[in-house]
């Protein structure tokens, strides 16, 4: 039977781990967090405590396959400080490892087109902890002999998490940014992509999983907004402090980022190619 451990299962991971386990994976969550830990296993998975070596040393020596979607700090990946010792010890050698990444590795395109093999120019300091945490994992698997998969996403929305709960509950902003764009990703869509990744290795690769339409955030909010028959929101500057800094930092770049490669190789498509799909999904429930 295939095995996913997935390390830092937040709403992606848990995701993954939903979607793996339906075709019949054996799945595990890690996490420091007790509570965190609880919730995986109550949606039906096997929990870890990463901060446990002797506990992570088991779970890596028993799984074919280990996604990292844990972001970077200051001091490097987590997942890299945890789960390299916990190979070497354990000796194990999974098929198959996924680093989960961000878009923001290109910096700012002037709203052009960043492909995977462009040169990365992160603008922020998170993002340039992905592209030093990207290559510590590219450099761990040609050491090791793994197989390492990059991929790297925009933001990231679906049930729970999108402009749809936050115009219902009245934290929705209107920014605009006059040729502002960037690119968005549906949660079961990228899931989908990094399963499909599992299914087809291929050792070093990088791969974009975005939708397939680009759009000023503006336009996304106030669509939405007439979609529910609401009121649109406040009007704020990109620099309002009622503007959180998770979200100000997507107003820093503009570019349209390319899912082709991740379509061509890895038989990928996006079952909600454009914001529009994704929102109604979010209304209908379906995750």
């Amino acid at each position: 039977m295939p095995s996913l451990l997935v390390f830092g299962a937040g709403y992606l991971g848990l995701e993954t781990l939903n979607l793996a386990r339906a075709r019949s994976h054996s799945t595990t969550g890690g996490s420091r967090s007790a509570s965190r830990r609880a919730e995986i296993e109550a949606a039906g998975h096997a929990a870890v405590d990463t901060g446990d070596p002797d506990a992570l040393r088991a779970a890596v020596a028993g799984t074919s396959a280990i996604l990292i979607t844990a972001p970077p700090d200051a001091e490097g990946c987590p997942g890299a400080r945890a789960l390299l010792p916990a190979l070497a010890q354990a000796q194990a050698f999974p098929d198959w490892i996924g680093y989960v990444s961000t878009t923001g590795v290109y910096g700012d395109r002037n709203g052009g087109w960043a492909f995977e093999d462009d040169a990365l120019n992160a603008a922020t300091l998170e993002a340039a902890r992905r592209v030093k945490a990207e290559r510590e994992w590219l450099d761990a698997g040609q050491g090791m002999g793994l197989t390492v998969q990059i991929f790297r996403l925009p933001a990231i929305y679906g049930p729970g998490r999108s402009p749809v709960e936050r115009l219902r509950d009245g934290s929705a902003r209107l920014v605009r940014k006059p040729g502002q764009v960037f690119n968005r990703i549906f949660v079961t869509d990228a899931a989908e992509g990094i399963l499909a990744s599992m299914a087809r290795p291929n050792p070093g690769r990088a791969y974009n999983l975005v939708d397939d339409a680009p759009a000023p955030a503006d336009v996304v909010l106030e669509w939405t907004a007439r979609r529910l028959g609401l009121p649109l929101p406040p009007e704020v500057d990109w620099t309002d402090p009622s503007v959180s800094d998770a979200m100000r930092r997507f107003y820093l770049d503009s570019k349209r980022v390319s899912n082709a490669r991740a379509k061509a190789e890895l038989g990928w498509r996006p079952a909600h190619p454009t914001w529009r799909e994704g929102a109604e999904a979010v209304l209908r429930g379906e995750g």
